[in-house]
């Protein structure tokens, strides 16, 4: 037995370049859980036994910080790179800087020494393409030839962007948190998180952000920061040779990017444990809050936006909210959450006609052509041209004294007296008026075209569309309230709302209110919402407003159906996700979703002593399944643990059997068994202690009992699937044994729990693809 003694003890190290799972497949979380109990058992009993192995000991122990570290000051560079690069891409669209192209306007107009404060947006330096090219500012034929470098430069930057995600990086499209989830829930995707998404991901988010699409950077975001993770991940054996802990990682990972995302560190984290993160445990909270704590500390130091915050809607309010304003609150809450539906509803729609028709066909096409209708319909309005991150800037602005915006434009007569008891006079100007109706026509702009954006092949965030649209509606209620209490200020509600002098009702605070309840009707996030909103105005006294809007939102957007954007598109893509916030209700038996079913063939399971290395190559030949159940014989069916296939091919064969085809790894089998002393086709393969006994003249026989798991995880025929489900959920399984008295019956998988759940709620069960 000396061939195959050397053989299982390479099986405690998995082979250079030999994942432990194939692709498009689920990892088995208790087994790679009881792999690290296993290493970190041995590395603390070698620590004691040299001064080099207590270092190295230590080395592991802080080998997770050093990974965050690493995660945060890459997240923060990158994140702070695509900022300045945005910024300077869509000005590039309107003009150009003279003194330094690579300048954006605002940074052009800082450098020069004629800006005046009233001119502040205009200066020589900077020109309009109309300027540079034909020398006009004004009249109909500049207008034209500046539309025209609009509408040129936006499908430039998109043609780019969906060339390079088509060529070398598939996996950069979308927003990336519906496969994030499905990873941290234990799906192995490979190249989605390497090194070519990353580096593409990075480049097509700014042209995408640039191009004027309705999508925004904030969900890549957490992509791009999970590919740093899994690039960081994989230069320590910790975390590269364990499925388990390498998802540790990146659910800190996730934390780290929404923080450089919104400047919100406690936000990120909050939205790792309540969104993405599948198993979260105390030690992830930790290093997740370090890792965004690191990430955010590493964009400010970059200061991309010049104003020393994190993002570029940062605002303070100072005036107080008064009860009588939750009512708006609630309505826009209300309004939230059926834009949320209707935004799930008609993007999933379209989504899904595109899988399932000639336009899947036409990527390319399919966004130029968005990018074109985008282009032409939003140059005409002020605030749809503009960056959607500027735009709900200027909706969170409070109107100050030095603002030049039209919404700002109110009448100011300073002779003008009142009963002091009044609130301020503040009439609505003429620009005010014109900026309604242009943010009404935008509104309906964009919450058509988000639908049709959202789901390219290009990388397309959410959050920034979804809070715009809702900044809007919030900004136009906000004046529409501040506006009655002026006209009416005798009335009850109004009475007693401020002292003499002040502003009463701030229209910012609405557009943030309104961005929040969007922004919850279609993710249906709540807690980590508030937290993100909270951190973005540095205003505690607003959590109220904020919470009353975001649990409305998520109460009217749940009435009509459960599923929030992410977990929609997870179904649409057939991703095997468990939901934990799904509750199965049905009474049905593990023995009604089990198989085999009454007229499909017997279930396929080895033997313990009784079968040859030949039996077992023609077994795992003919199927294609995960593993098989062992038993002590075909007639006693008695159960006694499950072999995993992959184990099974590498314990016979000893070679790199990685991305090969069932032909190529039986060849491998059959030179390995030659290279093998004395194992043969006609070797008995046993799973027991002790050889079985055979004749004399019998060929070598190859034990492999360590291959064995021995206690698999197992339910009786009569556990009602609720409890099965459950258990799926909490303990990560790959497939769980189904027994009678210890007799094998049959076997459940996550495939067959996840049909079974889309056939209770009336669903396609073929919809889940993967195993």
């Amino acid at each position: 037995m000396s061939g195959s003694g050397n053989l299982m003890d390479f099986l405690d190290e998995p082979f250079p370049d030999v994942g432990t799972y194939e692709d498009f497949h689920t990892i088995d979380w208790l087994r790679e859980k009881s792999r690290d109990t296993d290493r970190h058992r041995k590395i603390t009993s070698k620590s004691k036994e040299s001064i080099w192995e207590f270092i190295k000991s230590l080395l592991d122990a802080w080998s997770g910080w050093v990974v965050m570290l690493l995660i945060g000051l890459l997240a923060g560079t990158l994140a702070g790179v695509i900022d300045l690069a945005v910024d300077w891409m869509t000005d590039l669209k309107e003009g150009v800087c003279l003194s330094a192209f690579w300048y954006s306007h605002e940074q052009c107009c800082w450098t020069s020494n004629e800006t005046t404060f009233e001119d502040r947006d205009k200066c020589p330096l900077w020109q309009k393409w109309s300027e540079l090219l034909v020398n006009q500012s004004e009249g109909a034929s500049a207008y034209i030839l500046n539309y025209l470098m609009y509408i040129l430069w936006a499908l430039l930057f998109a043609f780019l962007a969906v060339s390079l995600v088509r060529v070398f990086a598939p996996y950069a499209c979308g927003s990336g948190i519906p496969e994030i989830k499905t990873i941290l829930s234990g799906f192995i995707i490979r190249g989605y998180l390497g090194k070519w998404t990353l580096l593409i991901k990075t480049v097509t988010l700014v042209l995408v952000v640039s191009s004027g699409l309705s999508l925004g950077k904030e969900g890549p975001l957490v992509h791009v920061a999970c590919c740093c993770g899994n690039f960081f991940s994989s230069l320590f054996s910790k975390y590269s040779k364990n499925e388990g802990k390498r998802r540790e990682v990146l659910s800190a990972a996730a934390a780290a990017g929404v923080s450089v995302a919104f400047g919100a560190p406690i936000g990120g984290v909050l939205f790792s444990l309540e969104e993405v993160s599948y198993y979260f445990p105390l030690k992830t909270l930790w290093r997740s809050f370090f890792a965004a704590l690191v990430a955010a500390f590493t964009l400010r130091s970059i200061n991309p936006f010049g104003n020393s915050r994190l993002v570029l809607f940062y605002v303070e309010y100072h005036t107080p909210w008064y009860m009588a304003e939750l009512f708006p609150f609630i309505l826009l809450g209300v309004f939230g959450g059926l834009w949320g539906t209707l935004f799930i509803r008609c993007n999933i729609a379209w989504c899904r006609r595109r899988k399932t028709t000639k336009l899947g066909k036409y990527p390319v096409l399919e966004v130029i052509a968005v990018t074109a209708i985008t282009a032409i319909v939003a140059y005409p309005n002020p605030y749809t041209r503009r960056s959607t991150s500027e735009l709900i800037s200027e909706l969170f602005n409070d109107c100050g004294a030095l603002e030049s915006s039209q919404l700002c434009d109110y009448i100011n007569d300073p002779n003008m007296t009142r009963p002091v008891d009044d609130i301020p006079d503040r009439p609505a100007g003429v620009g005010v008026y014109t900026a309604m109706w242009q943010l009404a026509l935008a509104l309906i702009f964009k919450i058509i075209i988000t639908i049709f954006t959202f789901g390219m092949k290009i990388p397309s965030g959410l959050f920034i569309p979804s809070m715009a649209v809702g900044a809007m509606a919030g900004r136009m209620v906000g004046i529409g309230v501040e506006q009655l209490a002026y006209h009416h200020h005798d009335w009850i509600i109004f009475r007693n709302w401020c002292r003499p002098g002040a502003d009463c009702v701030t229209p910012g605070l609405y557009a943030m209110v309104g961005a929040a309840a969007c922004l919850g009707g279609v993710t249906r996030m709540t807690v980590s919402l508030v937290v993100i909103m909270f951190e973005l105005t540095g205003g505690l006294e607003y959590i109220v407003p904020l919470m009353a809007a975001a649990v409305t939102s998520k109460w009217v957007a749940d009435a009509f159906g459960k599923e929030g954007i992410y977990e929609a598109h997870i179904h649409l893509n057939g991703y095997p996700f468990l939901d934990v916030k799904d509750e199965f209700t049905h009474r049905t038996l593990a023995t009604d979703v089990m198989r085999p079913r009454r007229g499909e063939p017997p279930l396929s399971v080895l033997t313990q002593d009784s079968m040859t290395v030949e039996d077992v190559e023609t077994l795992i030949k003919e199927t294609d399944y995960n593993g098989f159940p062992v038993v002590v014989s075909r007639d006693s069916e008695r159960l006694i643990g499950f072999a995993q296939r992959r184990e099974l091919i590498l314990a016979i064969s000893v070679v790199q059997a990685l991305g090969m085809h069932q032909g190529q790894e039986l060849m491998e089998l059959e030179n390995a068994r030659q290279r093998q002393e004395g194992i043969v086709s006609d070797s008995v393969m046993y799973f027991t202690e002790e050889p079985p006994e055979l004749p004399a003249n019998s060929p070598q026989p190859l034990k492999l009992r360590r291959v064995l798991n021995l206690s698999p995880f197992t339910v009786t025929d009569h556990t009602p699937m609720e409890t099965v489900v459950d258990i799926f959920r909490k303990l990560g399984l790959r497939q769980c044994l189904v027994t009678r008295s210890g007799r094998l019956l049959g076997i459940i998988t996550k495939k067959d729990v996840l049909r079974h759940m889309a056939q209770m709620a009336n669903q396609d069960p073929e919809s889940i693809m993967f195993n």
